[in-house]
């Protein structure tokens, strides 16, 4: 389980209260599990596997809102506002998630403070990953911008191999340009000129850093 993660915030005591109030459900990569502008309250914690949050576009293009990995919580605004679901959520690879009512995840947030303290806290992380990337968007330019977003992704999602550190994730070209704000066609000589240097190795829907401090470097993190 990542740093950061809603998980990661609670004590051991307040995480094995609010996993036993659900119930285990396991989906195959690339399954729908929650869809953009159903009624639905239930809410997902991420026990293994990553998903992306999308919304899709009136003229049919998939925007790319986020991953999120174990131990993150999913739904929970559709929980606690009362909220049709904002985005879709599709499993990227072998997921296993505990899935509690709405009724049942705000019960829990009413009797123990500190598991509303940790939803204010990621609800925070967030909120600050999107005020950077905006920032990012009006300062820097694409290639430092797509050179951010990867560390970032290294650090939330990445995987130690013997090659680097593995972003084992089916992200195109145009999920990442939708992240930073800039074309595909930018985002593509950005990736050039990555590889050309050896920072990074891609394949399809694959990309290894093998430089990572390099990155960083570029990055001017």
């Amino acid at each position: 389980m990542r740093a950061g993660a809603f998980l990661s915030y609670l004590t051991a005591a307040d995480r094995h209260h609010l996993l036993g109030q659900g119930i285990r459900r396991t989906f195959g990569p690339g399954e729908l599990m929650l869809r953009e502008d159903d009624p639905s309250d239930h809410v997902f914690l991420l026990v293994s596997g990553h998903v992306r949050v999308s919304r899709t576009l009136a003229d049919g293009r998939e925007v790319l809102f986020a991953l999120r990995g174990p131990g993150d919580i999913i739904g929970e605004l559709a929980a606690v506002n009362g909220w049709s679901r904002m985005a879709s959520v599709r499993s990227v690879e072998p997921t296993s998630v505990i899935q509690l009512t709405g009724g049942q995840f705000l019960a829990t947030v009413r009797a123990r403070p500190d598991v509303a303290l940790a939803l204010v806290r990621t609800a925070s992380v967030r909120l600050r990953q999107a005020q950077d990337a905006r920032v990012g968007s009006a300062v820097l330019d694409v290639s430092h911008r797509v050179a951010v977003y990867l560390v970032r992704l290294t650090e939330e999602h990445g995987r130690p191999t013997e090659e680097g550190i593995l972003l084992d994730t089916p992200l195109t070209q145009q999920d990442i340009a939708n992240q930073v704000g800039a074309s595909r066609r930018a985002v593509a000589r950005t990736m050039a000129l990555l590889r050309g240097r050896g920072v990074v190795t891609t394949g399809r829907k694959r990309i290894v850093v093998a430089q990572p401090q390099v990155l960083r470097s570029f990055a001017g993190l």
